[in-house]
């Protein structure tokens, strides 16, 4: 399996439109980041989980050549507003299936309201395939079983992914115990950490280094990353020998 980072950044992106802080300004591509996405291709399949509004130009950076099944977190824009970018996938292989909660779902065939029509639709919409989530019932998608993980944004439902001994987990500020029974034996998490300073609904540095010191994976990449965490390669220094910074365009090969 292997897993590709298309994008690590929070909602803004860095850099931050119109900021000067010190990261936005940084020479280092690895403080450049897109909204929080990654792809997953595993038996010939490519899996993408969330395509928010940088999924265009993450596909290019990628040099993706087709989708097998998009996975969506929650409804928040930062991970869903690329929908409409998936019509060239479309266009060569019919619909694209997606696995979302019911109320994800719904939310996206509000906004999305062409892609969600049946009759009468524009013939240059994406085409989709609509899969409902539920908690504690794991999917299976061309004999791969991904398993979703049910916790909290601030006060939002939201799924994090596994799949074998990777998971991946963004958006997250409260998980229950069952949950976490879930993330056990992994050789590989990828967690949100925004900032050093707590926030309401992510997990700030400490929170991601307790959690990850109870989950105890092999390693962990932190993710949906904001220019209030620091340089890349100065918080780097400050992780423990198991603990890494994501960048946009790091691939991890997953036995």
């Amino acid at each position: 399996m292997t897993v590709t980072f298309l994008g690590t950044g929070t909602s803004t992106g860095i850099p931050f439109i119109g900021s000067n802080h010190p990261v936005c300004l940084s020479k280092d591509f690895r403080d450049k980041r897109l909204r929080s996405s990654i792809r997953i291709d595993i038996e010939k399949k490519t899996f993408i989980i969330d395509c928010g509004p940088d999924f265009r130009q993450q596909m290019i950076n990628s040099n993706c050549k087709k989708i097998d099944a998009i996975f969506f977190t929650h409804e928040h824009s930062d991970h869903t507003a690329g929908l409409d970018d998936i019509r060239p996938f479309c266009f060569r292989d019919g619909k694209i299936p997606i696995y979302a909660h019911q109320r994800v779902i719904n939310n996206l065939s509000t906004r999305f309201s062409y892609i969600f029509k049946e009759d009468d639709k524009y013939p240059g919409s994406p085409s989709i395939k609509t899969n409902l989530i539920e908690p504690n019932k794991p999917i299976v998608h061309s004999g791969i079983q991904v398993v979703p993980i049910n916790y909290l944004h601030a006060k939002l439902q939201v799924f994090g992914y596994r799949i074998n001994n990777f998971a991946y987990i963004t958006d997250l500020k409260t998980i229950n115990n069952i949950e976490l029974d879930k993330l056990k034996g992994l050789d590989v998490l990828v967690l949100n950490c925004i900032r050093i300073k707590e926030h309401f609904s992510h997990l700030n540095l400490k929170e991601a280094l307790d959690l990850i010191s109870i989950i105890k994976p092999k390693k962990t990449y932190l993710t949906h990353i904001s220019h209030l965490l620091g340089f890349h390669e100065e918080v780097s220094k400050t992780l423990p020998e198991d603990v890494f910074l994501s960048y946009d365009g790091l691939t991890l090969n997953i036995s």
